[in-house]
């Protein structure tokens, strides 16, 4: 395929993976105009459609979806290998993309980027906030963050942060007027602090006691999509919130909240920084990774 550049490669994969003509075009340095000319001529080259364009959104085809899960770990290796080359091997350099959500980039923000930041200058950082669950392979990461139990069976697993409750929380205000739940049932008669997730569904709030589980729709008039508000929520008295422990830590040891229901509520397994298994480690990814066990509570597992 001679007559398809690399400059075309990375155009498609710039377009497709911010589902953006123009953050492509300023991503890549060049005008909105001049890159959309690109992609239909790399369209006529291939003789094949690769994204779908209206005037408010850009998607990818069938076909264009199919490039690209193949192309993206391609051009990665290629600027790996380019930047191996360039710098030599004593010294880490390039691009990291990193996705997580905003609990946990904080937590990385926290406890790891410093280090990375100081020890690596030469590592251009990128981290992606945001709640939905996305393909890292094929949306450009060189890596992801979730909870343990949802990350891709395929992947490399480096758990970090320790374990993570789930608890129910109101203000002692809430408990004084409504009544504190025994039961996860006993919600029913609460008014709850729903969670919309990313894809628009409700969250249904799940609990644990020995053998049982239980994952309830809770009832409740105000929705947010977002743990720090949730807290905020319910430190105003407005219901009982689930959120992560952490988020509510400092609202309980100061007394403006409560844990309901806590012998439902055990620990699991927190979130880990994953990564494809299959491909060769990035120097950066791998000297995030050097740095996030330094945390002293990571551990590599492969989740094969």
């Amino acid at each position: 395929m001679s007559d398809v550049s690399l400059s075309d490669l990375k155009a498609f994969s710039a377009v497709a993976r911010h589902r953006s003509f123009q953050r492509a075009a300023d991503e890549l340095g060049v005008s909105r105009s001049s890159l959309s000319h690109a992609i239909r001529t790399f369209e006529q080259r291939l003789g094949v459609r690769l994204l779908h364009r209206t005037t408010r959104s850009v998607a990818t085809t069938e076909a264009g979806d199919a490039l690209l899960r193949r192309l993206n770990p391609l051009l990665q290796e290629l600027d790996a290998t380019l930047d191996d080359a360039r710098h030599g091997q004593d010294t880490v350099a390039g691009t990291l993309r990193i996705n997580a959500g905003a609990g946990a980039a904080r937590w990385l923000l926290e406890h790891v980027v410093p280090t990375f930041l100081q020890r690596h200058p030469h590592v251009a950082l990128d981290i992606v906030s945001e709640g939905r669950l996305v393909d890292i392979i094929a949306e450009g990461f060189d890596a992801g963050v979730r909870l343990a139990e949802s990350v891709p069976k395929d992947m490399v697993a480096v758990p970090f942060g320790g374990t993570i409750r789930f608890i129910a929380v109101a203000s002692p205000r809430y408990l004084a007027s409504a009544g504190r739940p025994a039961t996860p049932d006993d919600l029913h008669a609460h008014r709850c602090i729903r969670q919309r997730l990313p894809s628009g569904k409700r969250y249904r709030w799940e609990f644990f006691k020995g053998a049982q589980e239980v994952a309830i729709d809770v009832p409740g008039a105000l929705s947010l999509d977002d743990s720090a508000l949730m807290v905020d929520a319910a430190i105003n008295g407005l219901g009982i919130a689930f959120v992560p422990e952490p988020f509510a830590r400092d609202a309980l040891d100061e007394g403006r909240l409560e844990v309901v229901l806590e012998d439902w509520s055990p620990p699991f397994e927190g979130l880990c920084l994953y990564y494809a298994s299959w491909r060769q480690v990035p120097a950066p990814l791998k000297a995030f990774v050097g740095v996030l066990r330094e945390s002293g509570v990571a551990r590599r597992t492969n989740q094969s």
